[in-house]
């Protein structure tokens, strides 16, 4: 018979064996396990000394599979060897009186029981800690959402609490994902008095019903993280709250003010933290320490190990954190001082002529007739009233220069960032599928800012604000406005702005050649005709750039 298992044999079994949290996958799209490397990685970042301490409490509020408490479990059987030379005592006091978490579902408190304690009943006999109660300190609260109701009483909207759209209440036999920690439910009464030191993890990064755009929700749980006051704050969330994210505004002002992030770890590679896992822009973690205050230490991972570190001042980047530390002396050495200097103004909303002329715009004749505007969609073109313009109807008898609403932004070595800009003749408009990145009087202009688009100085800076496929005007914000009489070579933009050598050669190392189309004599551009590059007729599928998709990417941002 073989002997039973001890917690400090588990625990010391876990350096040597093969580990099944390595291959473990993910049980929906919004609880993707946290791989052990990765969770090795995090925790890199916190300061020796709190692997020496056992007077520590640590919480996971959004445990999975357990990787993240089970390796600082691990850690701690090092440190604290000094304090307490008995092996099992001291995995005892580890993962009895350290170690806390709350299962983001049923299964995964179960999971992380399971990885902390061997057996999921953290009372039973299989259990290498023997609690009183089956939670062990890693329950699952079941939560109800904060949903407005009606006059009849029936929950409407979407919780007040998290932004979970009331489709996903269906009952008790089924998940609700209303985590408990963002709803105040958890710590419980029998712990609202502890003061957890060490709070780490990877928190659901979004909520939806699988019909509307997702709404990101990590940042909930960092802020709530942040009203117990621990002493360190260590998360794996998207770095997309970096530059965009839908609702992230006032969130992103926040951290980017806060003093106290010591340390952020970029992953921008794309499937670099968890295979096979597309989270577009990549994601970081990080470190918030609250007897710190100063500059952050911002360091770039590819292929799990760091490539960078540079210490700076995260508010420099104008309302954006500028991820790539390469990148940040060349956009001190160009950016705009104000933004009415930069390209921004110069864009249009997501709907140039109307909110009804959307990217699949049904309004539309194929053929022309009389008085007819043509009407340029992705992949082809139509014709409309002029009637059917719902605003900037001034802006039709203007040269035009459009850019495609969805360029690159899938966390690329070497990037296009930008789709071809379509320089076009006065007397058409277009579909939301582009943005009208400016008008102009004369053809010589419209043509130079074309091919100022078309750059790899420009698209480089509009990279530096851009982490998704998505265009919007404040991309442009480092940008700065040319004289538009005269047409710019890279060349010529490096030597204006006294770039180095060796930042000249990381722009032209990271960007892509990229043309243009230029349509200055017509309205109408060849590429959107039979025969055109562009070219498919209409109906014959999606369109490829502001499709459906792209606008769900847009209202995730």
């Amino acid at each position: 018979m073989s002997a039973k298992l001890t917690a400090a044999t588990v625990l010391d079994s876990t350096k040597r064996m093969p580990d099944i949290l390595d291959v473990i996958a993910a049980l929906s799209s919004d609880a993707i396990p946290t791989p052990p490397i990765l969770a090795r990685a995090l925790l890199d970042t916190l300061p020796e000394e709190v692997w020496a301490d056992p007077n520590l409490k640590w919480l996971d509020p959004a445990a999975k599979s357990g990787s993240i408490l089970r390796e600082v479990a691990i850690r701690l059987m090092d440190g604290l060897q000094e304090w307490q030379p008995n092996p099992e005592k001291r995995a005892q006091h580890i993962l009895g009186k350290m170690l806390y978490g709350c299962g983001i579902t049923q299964v995964h408190g179960e999971m992380t029981r399971r990885s902390l304690y061997v057996s999921r009943d953290a009372s039973s006999s299989h259990s290498v800690i023997k609690f009183d109660s089956p939670d062990g300190n890693v329950p699952f609260i079941q939560t109800e959402h904060d949903y407005i109701l009606n006059k009849e009483g029936k929950a409407i909207g979407s919780c007040r609490k998290c932004h979970a759209p009331v489709l996903l209440e269906r009952g008790n036999s089924r998940e609700n994902y209303a985590y408990a920690f963002i709803h105040h439910t958890y710590p419980t009464e029998e712990l609202k008095d502890m003061k957890f030191d060490v709070i780490v993890g990877n928190p659901p990064y979004q909520t939806g019903d699988g019909r509307t755009s997702e709404s990101p929700i990590y940042h909930f749980f960092i802020e709530r993280a942040l009203e117990l006051q621990p002493k360190y704050l260590a998360m794996i969330v998207p770095s997309r709250w970096f530059m965009g994210g839908k609702g992230l505004d006032e969130f992103r002002i926040r951290m980017i003010k806060d003093r106290h992030i010591r340390k952020i770890v970029d992953n921008p590679k794309l499937f670099d933290c968890f295979p096979g896992v597309e989270i577009k822009g990549g994601v970081n973690y990080f470190l918030w320490d609250r007897d710190f205050e100063g500059d952050c230490e911002f360091s770039t991972r590819i292929d799990g190990q760091i490539t960078s570190t540079v210490t700076r001042d995260l508010r420099k980047g104008d309302g954006v954190v500028i991820r790539d530390n390469n990148a940040s002396s060349i956009v001190m050495k160009c950016r705009p001082t104000k933004e009415e200097l930069s390209l921004s103004p110069l864009f249009s909303s997501q709907f140039p002529f109307g909110q009804s002329i959307t990217t699949n715009y049904k309004g539309a004749e194929e053929k022309p007739f009389k008085d007819s505007i043509p009407l340029i969609f992705g992949s082809h073109v139509a014709y409309i009233k002029k009637s059917q313009i719902e605003k900037n109807l001034d802006w039709l008898d203007k040269y035009k220069v459009l850019i495609p609403k969805a360029g690159d932004g899938h966390g690329r070595e070497i990037s296009y960032v930008l789709g071809e800009p379509i320089a076009l003749a006065p007397g058409s408009v277009c579909t939301q599928t582009y943005l009208i990145a400016g008008v102009w009087k004369t053809k010589k202009e419209a043509e130079n800012y074309a091919n100022y688009l078309t750059t790899k100085f420009v698209r480089f800076l509009v990279l530096q604000r851009k982490s998704t496929q998505d265009v919007r005007p404040d991309r442009f914000r480092f940008v700065p406005l040319m004289d538009m009489t005269k047409r710019w070579s890279d060349e010529e933009l490096y030597a204006h702005f006294k770039l180095t050598k060796a930042e000249i050669g990381y722009i032209e190392s990271a960007i892509h050649k990229r043309d243009l189309i230029l349509s200055l004599n017509s309205p109408i551009p060849e590429s959107h005709m039979p025969g055109g590059v562009k070219y498919r007729p209409p109906g014959a599928r999606e369109e490829t750039e502001g499709s459906l998709v792209d606008v769900l990417e847009e209202d995730y941002e």
